[in-house]
């Protein structure tokens, strides 16, 4: 499994709700995609213009894959990043680690 954790800082407060729409309309298209176990976006109650993605999928090969697939091309790209600072986290569940 590839699991990863994306976070999204809203440029300033007038993006939140644009965000927000677009992410819901990704989870559905996120969901069906080949080898996606794992898809939700998170609105942080503590700092209003943070969102967390949690992803699980297949492999990296999947999630690359992804990029290349209409919830990126076609939401993401064009909605979400002009509107957010984008840091990703590929990440290793601990209980895998130890």
């Amino acid at each position: 499994m590839f699991p990863l954790i994306v976070t999204l800082a809203a440029n300033t407060t007038d993006d939140i709700p644009a965000i927000a729409a677009a992410l819901a309309r990704m989870r559905p298209l996120c969901l069906a995609e080949p080898g996606c176990l794992l898809w939700e976006a998170y609105h942080s109650e503590a700092d209003p213009k943070l969102f967390v993605l949690v992803e699980h999928w297949q492999s990296k090969g999947h999630w690359e894959a992804h990029g290349q697939l209409a919830a990126i091309q076609t939401i993401y790209l064009p909605e979400v990043l002009p509107r957010a600072a984008r840091q990703a986290h590929p990440c290793e569940r601990l209980s895998d680690a130890v």
